[in-house]
């Protein structure tokens, strides 16, 4: 079989590895551009074009792949199927039918369910006892083309969206080949439609779903602050009761439990647990503004935490 591969996040990178172990002929990796990234403000590359070049592969980046000639150079290509994971663009119906058997796309839901852009972490979101990863065909509408197969999975409760994105990404590979298969000798399948009523959107997240609400239940705030991590994070201030210290923070990982909180929200109690709208909520890790990410019982040591201490919901201007 021969593939073109469209991929630029790391979600992709098992899944090529697999094509390249399994012997497919890749004589293509279209990404996105380098872009600008870190305090210095360099060029990166990619994830997938940084895996493709050390795999040796032909890697082409595309700042707009709905330019009219990229169906022609495709075309020319011959392949069988276009793989597309994480590319960041939509693919336009002259790049699909360029190929063979157009484009297929592996993605992190349980398809109709939570198309769009930020699937695993809605999942995590919302407290989803189950996700996973389906592969379909690409059409016009976003994440609405037939269903080619799906992998199940369990949400565990203590995992972040960022355990949940790496650990879906291992289920990319078996998925992703299973269905590459159906295109032997020249074969098209067609795939499972949708059912349009069960389908429901995973908006981008951005820094204005940061803040932290402590009136809200600890498994909700659980919810939240796992779904959160590790972009765009949810967030809050920390403030010691004799108002030395004031710090914006980042909370990456906690566990709900039962409990009477004395107090009002976001207060620290006596065995630094922190009193929510209903329960308590044991903090695991959590990362300062201004440093790196540590476990509760450092920052607690660093920061010399007490009762009576307290995070304070914010704005995300003020965080």
């Amino acid at each position: 079989m021969r593939v073109v591969f469209i991929a630029s996040g790391a979600f992709a990178i098992p899944t090529l590895d697999r094509l390249i172990a399994d012997g497919t002929e890749i004589p293509l990796v279209i990404s996105q551009p380098d872009r600008k990234a870190g305090r210095g403000r360099k060029l990166s590359p990619t994830p997938v074009k940084v895996a493709a070049l050390g795999h040796g592969l032909n890697v082409v980046e595309a700042s707009n792949i709905n330019e009219a000639d990229w169906g022609e150079r495709v075309a020319a290509l011959r392949v069988d199927v276009g793989v597309v994971i994480a590319f960041g663009q939509l693919i336009p119906q002259p790049f699909r039918d360029a190929i063979r058997g157009g484009c297929i796309n592996l993605h992190a839901s349980l398809l109709p369910k939570y198309r769009g852009a930020a699937p695993y972490q809605w999942a995590v979101l919302n407290g989803e006892r189950e996700t996973g990863v389906t592969v379909f065909k690409l059409v016009d509408r976003m994440d609405a083309g037939p269903i080619l197969t799906t992998v199940s999975t369990t949400l565990v409760p203590s995992e972040t969206s960022a355990d949940l994105h790496d650990r879906l990404s291992l289920l990319g590979p078996d998925a992703m080949v299973s269905v590459i298969g159906m295109f032997a000798d020249g074969q098209v399948p067609d795939g499972l439609i949708q059912d349009e009523s069960q389908a429901t959107i995973a908006s981008k997240l951005s820094k204005d779903d940061s803040p932290i609400d402590w009136s809200l239940p600890a498994d909700k705030l659980a919810c939240h602050i796992h779904g959160m991590w590790r972009w765009p994070g949810a967030t809050c201030r920390f403030q010691s009761a004799d108002g030395k210290r004031d710090e914006g923070v980042t909370i990456a990982r906690v566990q709900p439990i039962r409990g009477t909180g004395h107090g009002e929200p976001g207060l620290i109690d006596p065995d630094r647990h922190v009193v929510t709208g209903d329960g308590l909520l044991v903090i695991e890790q959590i990362k300062p503004q201004s440093g790196a990410l540590m476990d509760w019982p450092a920052f607690v040591n660093g920061r010399h935490v007490a009762t009576g201490d307290r995070f304070i919901s914010t704005t995300p201007d003020h965080a």
